[in-house]
């Protein structure tokens, strides 16, 4: 089976990009959007609509295969490619990805997610956005040229062996960290609430009272709204530096002196932070968080610490690995270009002990989240993200649903 043509359309995220240097800089969220001036490269506004490009394949037998491209929240933040709008990439697909798969065999994806991934534009390569939704689309072309679901073509190509099951869902509240917390605990979610911890002024404290009276908050809500004892969800906080910010990016001993405060707050829940401290840059980024999940070890405190910032790539991702930078890393999906990486990238964590969350952004799309379960259920991270969005219901329900639905069909074929 032959793919015979390629189709983009333009569409919206589940989500906003958002200029996370406007907004640690001091720009004010106004209901649902900021006020304040952009400074990062190509946005018009602080908040701005999510954009993505629909790449469709068609088969010789006319089937139609897709997948979206899409790029985080925080685009053009932290070593990732910039700021992606449809009108300026469709063309870009056109013109030096369609005529690379055109007329292409489905016999491989691999083989044909390393040519999309080789693509290179004066020099440069792919924006990751595009590398990410147009492998998404391979695979789904590949699985329907072999009547395969798609996690069935991973696991085949990898040599995965895996133990079908539900994996545990990870979800983010966005600001409305307390309606929406009381949300996922009425779904039974299994990892909350993200919570979006971005400012030192107003969600932190200058001192981190703020989130730890949240976390108090947290605990005792789980505890007044769960029906069952048994529930006991994983706290995990993401708080994109801002510890770092409030006690020193290097201050390591009073940096673990606050997250043990967290964690006798969040008992009898497990906590996770997520992004402790930003260095500015990779390798400072790396040894500050390798030193502090070292601090908090050899001091038997309760917490996992989770690499976000400065970790995009598979090569940065098995940089932090190597390193014990954090006890989990988060597999970003969109950041990492081509879905093959995001299947190493979990292997690679899970063969050199370190939690692997494969994560996401809210400013995905309903089909990336599809996608991303099914390479889920081939690889077995420790945890998924439910995306897009920040509404909870929405991105649970895709992420959820998705995986009850390959289940089902692979309980019935082994009928």
């Amino acid at each position: 089976m032959k793919i015979k043509k390629i189709i983009c359309s333009g569409g919206r995220t589940g989500f906003f990009f958002d200029d996370q240097r406007a907004i640690k800089k001091g720009a004010k969220s106004d209901g649902s959007a900021y006020i304040g001036e952009p400074v990062t490269d190509g946005f018009k506004a602080v908040r701005q609509a999510g954009e993505s490009i629909s790449v469709m394949v068609v088969l010789e037998d006319g089937q139609v295969a897709y997948g979206d491209c899409a790029a985080v929240q925080y685009s053009g933040a932290g070593g990732r490619d910039p700021l992606f709008l449809a009108e300026d990439f469709i063309p870009v697909i056109m013109e030096h990805v369609a005529p690379v798969l055109e007329g292409k065999e489905l016999d491989s994806f691999r083989t044909l997610a390393a040519e999309v991934e080789a693509v290179e534009v004066d020099g440069k390569r792919l924006h990751t956005a595009i590398r990410y939704g147009v492998t998404q689309a391979v695979l789904d072309a590949v699985a329907k040229a072999k009547k395969l679901l798609m996690c069935e073509v991973i696991a085949d190509e990898y040599g995965l062996t895996p133990e079908y099951r539900q994996i545990p869902i990870f979800t983010q509240s966005g600001d409305n960290r307390y309606d929406n917390s009381d949300k996922m605990i009425m779904k039974g979610a299994d990892v909350l609430p993200h919570a979006l911890i971005n400012n030192v002024d107003t969600k932190l404290g200058k001192d981190g009272s703020i989130l730890l009276e949240y976390v108090k908050w947290l605990r005792d809500r789980i505890i007044a709204l769960r029906h069952d004892e048994d529930y006991l969800p994983v706290l995990h906080i993401d708080v994109y530096g801002t510890i770092g910010m409030a006690f020193g990016v290097n201050n390591y001993e009073v940096m673990a002196d606050y997250i043990a405060t967290l964690v006798e707050a969040a008992k009898p829940f497990k906590l996770r932070i997520e992004g402790p401290m930003d260095a500015e840059e990779r390798e400072a980024q790396m040894k500050a968080l390798a030193a502090l999940t070292a601090e908090v070890d050899r001091r038997g405190i309760d917490v996992e610490l989770v690499a976000d910032e400065w970790c995009n790539t598979l090569e940065d991702i098995k940089y932090f690995a190597d390193n014990k930078a954090g006890h989990m890393v988060q597999i970003k999906t969109p950041d990492l270009g081509g879905i093959n990486n995001i299947v190493e990238a979990v292997i690679y964590c899970k063969e050199k002990g370190i939690g692997a969350y494969q994560g996401g952004t809210c400013n995905e799309t309903d089909r990336s989240a599809q996608v991303c379960v099914n390479l889920a259920m081939a690889t077995q991270p420790d945890q998924i993200l439910a995306k897009p969005g920040m509404g909870v219901d929405e991105g649970y329900m895709i992420v959820y649903n998705e995986m009850q639905r390959i289940l089902a069909q692979l309980s019935a074929k082994n009928a």
